[in-house]
């Protein structure tokens, strides 16, 4: 089966709007990767590859596993992952724009929470054997979105070691504490405070670059970023304990439940 023939066989059995929003940006992903290839931009070329895997994952997810992606959901996956990747690393929203990036983790957080309760949820519902505690769904939610923000942390910094990029953003500070000013070795953290300037050497003793202040290398924008994430997760993980507690009441968070498609056919019968 040719490409043509696989869109108009996802294009009949997926939501219209789903394919229409994931058919365009897979088309904007490649013309940016044909105009990285062209400025001969080698790490952002294999990042607008990795991108195109990350867009197909909801459709796999759905088919492999016979189960149902929200329409909201699936559309918000694809925008967060174009945006993440696309807009934000390699068209510069994340400098450009102020708090992208902590908004995208805050997402992240809350939609991953969201699938984690999902596969337990479902779990839940269909194995007679297993019949888990609305504290325990909501437990496991929240490990799993933290786990997924701590591997999009890990990804990052492999990026950053491999290529040279800078996925994890530098922040200038004028405070510092270290250890490695110590000469005593007792582990004494050394304070400097009011950092005006900071002035980078080779080792020729040559100036390649100032800095206002100091220069912390990714440490503060990674833990900005689990915190967020943590902000998120733990939203979701209240309204999904509330849920099951009453659906009726909290059914808004149907928009971001995964369901079996088997559900789906008896409600529809």
């Amino acid at each position: 089966m040719n490409f043509k023939s696989k869109i108009k066989k996802a294009y009949r059995e997926s939501d219209k709007k789903t394919l229409v929003v994931y058919i365009i940006l897979r088309t904007l992903v490649l013309i940016t990767f044909i105009r990285q290839i062209i400025l001969g931009e080698v790490s952002k070329a294999i990042l607008c590859l990795f991108t195109l895997v990350l867009l197909i994952i909801p459709f796999f997810i759905e088919k492999k596993f016979k189960i149902t992606i929200p329409s909201f959901l699936e559309i918000l996956l694809l925008l967060i992952i174009f945006t993440s990747t696309i807009l934000g690393e390699i068209n510069n929203f994340y400098v450009r724009i102020p708090h992208v990036d902590t908004v995208m983790h805050t997402l992240n957080g809350f939609l991953s929470a969201g699938i984690g309760f999902s596969l337990v949820y479902l779990l839940n519902q269909h194995v007679d054997l297993i019949k888990l505690s609305p504290l325990f769904v909501a437990i496991v939610s929240f490990c799993f979105s933290m786990t997924v923000g701590i591997l999009w942390e890990f990804y990052e910094f492999g990026f950053d070691m491999l290529f040279k990029t800078d996925m994890q953003k530098d922040t200038l500070v004028h405070n510092i504490a270290t250890v490695e000013l110590d000469d005593t070795k007792t582990n004494n953290a050394i304070k400097i405070k009011d950092i005006d300037k900071t002035v980078l050497y080779n080792k020729d003793n040559e100036p390649l670059a100032a800095f206002t202040g100091y220069l912390d290398i990714g440490i503060i924008d990674t833990m900005k970023d689990l915190i967020v994430n943590f902000i998120g997760s733990l939203t979701f993980s209240i309204i999904g304990y509330l849920y099951i507690k009453n659906k009726e009441k909290y059914r808004f968070a149907n928009n971001f439940i995964l369901t079996k498609q088997i559900d789906i056919i008896k409600e529809e019968s």
